[in-house]
């Protein structure tokens, strides 16, 4: 039979208190909405609709062409907002998939399960429900004395008894497409004056219509997500469910629950992650990495068999068998080659660094282009900022740079030039030379 999915989008989510549409609070390292979009194309459905409205730009911006669009102008409750993609979908499929926007954690598993479920028994109208979970802020599921759904009640209109009810609404319905669309408009108003998409449940069951339901065994995945409470709920059964599979795809994760990567990461494996390590944004790490303990490692490349030791990462570059750390710092567009060693308390700025250079100890290099074989002593620092710009230095392959070396940019130090300790070098150093003192001075070197 013919789908097509609606995602309902388009509310403020006031119990969030915070100007960021709540569909776009992100879990894991993204965007709430993408992980009910996942789910629906998981479910194998080709036709998404997404009914935006509060802030509906910033939902645009951030899914561009990959959903069609409904605009909700006015937010006047679920039923309303579905009732705007009426006009794409009606005559063109058979039944519709109706997801709130909230709920992240659903599979499209059990989307799978849902839609065959409504469509083996033919009925008008089918709702998810679950049990076991917290029922805060839920619609609670109304069943007559033969156990059949006939309705579901919201929170803010239940009475204490029915907020007793341990069955709650999980956001996901199937319609048939043909008893749903004329339907929408007769629903009547609450009493906070919204149009409730739930409303259509107890309609059809008055209506005599059938009306049926499947219950999810993980309750989690009929989390909506309402305040900041849920959402850390949802946050840690996301980051739970990332850990699970990336230990599976053959990951040692030393202590687990210490470990928070996004799900946005690659990770290879026979890698090893110690405690107390964070992993995000679009970080890909090759095989047979040692990453932590107490790293950080944002939007970077990490070659295959990298050691990161209490470090931070960002946006940058490792190739193959890197050292880094403890306590270093490398800042974005940083590139390390194949065979780099990075000491402790040392900071690399947009800087690239050729293989099997070395930088031991209490350094900073900031936009430096370093070749191959250098040695870099402790406390050697590129002067790269003159108070309006910033400045390259260039270090040659075979270079030695002499503890505590200040490399005052614009500058270039040749191949196999040498730096005296505490040189204060502000001019370039040809190949094969010495520069010693402050200001430094060109020698000879010794044969």
């Amino acid at each position: 039979m013919n789908w097509a999915a609606v995602i309902l989008a388009a509310g403020k989510g006031t119990r969030m208190k915070s100007s960021t549409p709540k569909v776009l609070h992100r879990l894991a390292g993204r965007e709430m909405i993408h992980y009910v979009i996942d789910a629906a194309q998981q479910a194998q459905l080709k036709r998404i609709v997404l009914v935006v409205g509060h802030e509906s730009q910033k939902v645009r911006e951030l899914l561009g062409d990959s959903v069609e669009y409904a605009e909700q102008e006015e937010q006047l409750g679920t039923a309303h907002a579905l009732l705007q993609a009426r006009g794409k979908l009606e005559g063109t499929v058979d039944n519709v998939l109706v997801l709130n926007g909230d709920i992240p954690l659903i599979s499209g598993e059990t989307l799978r399960e849902m839609m065959h479920h409504h469509s083996a028994t033919r009925a008008s109208a089918t709702i998810m429900t679950a049990t076991g979970g917290s029922p805060e802020g839920l619609g609670r599921v109304i069943r007559d004395e033969s156990g059949q759904v006939v309705g579901v009640i919201e929170e803010a209109e239940a009475d204490s008894t029915q907020k007793e009810i341990g069955e709650t609404n999980s956001g996901a319905y199937c319609f048939r497409a043909e008893w749903l669309w004329p339907r929408l408009a007769e629903l009547p108003r609450s009493k906070g004056g919204e149009y409730y998409l739930t409303d259509l449940i107890a309609l059809a069951a008055r209506s005599g219509e059938k009306v049926e339901s499947i219950t999810t065994q993980n309750p989690l995945e009929g989390l909506g997500i309402n305040n900041r409470i849920h959402l850390a709920q949802a946050e840690a059964a996301l980051r739970q469910r990332i850990r699970e599979q990336v230990m599976l795809s053959g990951v040692t994760l030393i202590d687990p629950p210490s470990t928070f990567i996004d799900a946005t990461v690659e990770i290879g494996p026979d890698t090893v992650i110690y405690p107390n390590t964070i992993i995000e944004g679009a970080t890909k790490i090759d095989q047979e990495c040692v990453i932590g303990p107490s790293s950080i490692i944002a939007d970077s490349l990490i070659g295959r068999g990298c050691h990161i030791q209490a470090s931070v990462i960002e946006a940058s570059t490792l190739e193959d068998d890197v050292e880094v750390g403890p306590f270093s710092h490398l800042r974005p567009e940083s590139y390390l080659e194949a065979g780099v060693h990075i000491g402790n308390f040392v900071e690399i700025k947009k800087s690239r660094l050729g293989k099997e250079t070395k930088v031991g100890h209490f350094s900073y290099l900031g936009d430096a282009t370093i070749g191959r074989n250098v040695n870099i002593g402790a406390g050697t620092i590129t002067c790269n900022y003159d108070g309006v710009q910033k400045h390259p230095t260039f270090i040659d392959d075979d270079a030695f740079i002499g503890s505590d070396s200040m490399l005052v940019a614009p500058v270039r130090i040749g191949a196999r030039a040498i730096t005296a300790a505490g040189s204060v070098v502000n001019h370039d150093v040809p190949p094969d030379m010495l520069a010693v003192g402050a200001p430094a001075r060109l020698r000879a070197k010794k044969r």
